[in-house]
Parts: C-alpha cells; structure tokens; sequence
C-alpha cells in the first residue's frame, strides 16, 4: 500500500513489492499468487476490522441508521490507506478482469457489511440489494477520496443520499417480490410437474425398449 501510494498500480512490479516487504520472491508467492490476491487479503483485513467493532447499541435504531454506520466505520477503517486506494482506483479501472475480481469481492464485502446492520441478502432480491449497494459505495468513495474535512462531511452527505435512494429502491423491490410471490410460487409447482412427468415417460420408454429389443 506504500508502493502503491507513491507509483501507479500497474506499474509496481512484485519484485518491489516483496522488497519493500522484506519478503523473497519465494515467501511472496507461498503467499499471494498475484498482486490482485494482495488486494483480497487486503479487503478482508478491512471486514475484520468492521466486524470486531460492531456497535450493538445501534440494535434499535433504523435499517438505514445501522446501515450508515457500517459503512462509515468501514471508511475509518480504509482511511490509513486512503492515498494509496485514491492513486489505484484510475489503474484498476482500466483493467476490465481486475475489475470484475474485485466486483466479486466487494460483493463478499458487502454481504458482510449488510449482515452486520440487520439487513437480509438472501432470496430473489438478493444479488440485486448487493449489487446496489456496491455501486453506491464505490460512488460515496469517490467523494470521500475527494473530501479534506476531518469530519468527512461531503462523504457522509453523500452516502446519507445514496441511502435515501437505495431504500426507496429497495422498498419497491421488495414490493414486487411479495405482488409476484403467488405466480412464482405457481411457476414453480409447474416446472416440477413437467419434471416429473417427463422423468416418468423416459422411465417408461425404458420400460418398452428392455421389453423390445427393437424399439
């Protein structure tokens, strides 16, 4: 993260990395096959630092309270790092594969992140609440790397906003998925039926074929 503050991401060879380390060649590789694998071990020594400071006397207030709050401490968390991500963020993006990985990851990120403020990520709706909230904090971050105030006030404005949005998307959302229940439900009972009675006519032609040799 040094390196990466001082030079442009995809100019830092592993070779300097493992230098600046005090690692060889050979202990950088038991331990990272990439510079990327650096980046997800890097992510997840951020969740662990959220997770062990989870507040509970936030339990009683609202989703989108526990939610901010999540989500600022993960920002207090990366701000020691904040000149080195700032620097990265323009090479990451200019690499369409790093940038699907990390895509990946954040969403691991974010599963965790949600689960620490109450909020379910599982069922139809899922993968799009994660989604959604990737995006929106990649976007926040973007103000954040721009934002001198101690106190990060156009960070915390901005992902206030991003919040008020995403629950009123989410609200929808979740709306359809209850209109939408029923016929799911109905879809469903009616792909299991043909299942069954197309595995009950191959069961059946096998029937005929043991019966007649020519069939």
């Amino acid at each position: 993260m040094e390196l990466a503050a001082e030079q442009d991401w995809d100019r830092i060879e592993i070779t300097e990395i493992a230098e600046r380390a005090g690692v060889s060649l050979l202990e950088f590789r038991e331990a990272f096959p990439s510079k990327g694998a650096i980046l997800g071990s890097f992510n997840r020594r951020i969740d662990q630092k959220v997770l062990s400071d989870d507040d509970k006397s936030l339990a009683d207030e609202s989703t989108r309270d526990r939610i901010f709050d999540v989500l600022m401490r993960r920002f207090d968390a990366l701000a020691p790092y904040k000149q080195a991500l700032k620097r990265m963020a323009p090479s990451l993006a200019r690499d369409p594969l790093t940038l699907a990985a990390l895509n990946q990851a954040a969403l691991n990120s974010m599963r965790f992140m949600l689960a620490a403020a109450g909020v379910k990520t599982e069922g139809p709706m899922g993968a799009i609440k994660l989604q959604g909230a990737v995006l929106a904090y990649a976007k926040v971050m973007d103000v954040w790397f721009r934002d001198e105030d101690a106190g990060l006030s156009r960070a915390m404005a901005a992902l206030d906003e991003e919040l008020k949005c995403g629950g009123m998307v989410i609200n929808r959302l979740e709306d359809l998925e209850r209109m939408t229940a029923p016929l799911s439900g109905s879809l469903h009972r009616m792909v299991e039926r043909g299942m069954a009675m197309a595995k009950k006519e191959r069961g059946a032609r096998r029937a005929d074929a043991d019966l007649d040799p020519s069939i």
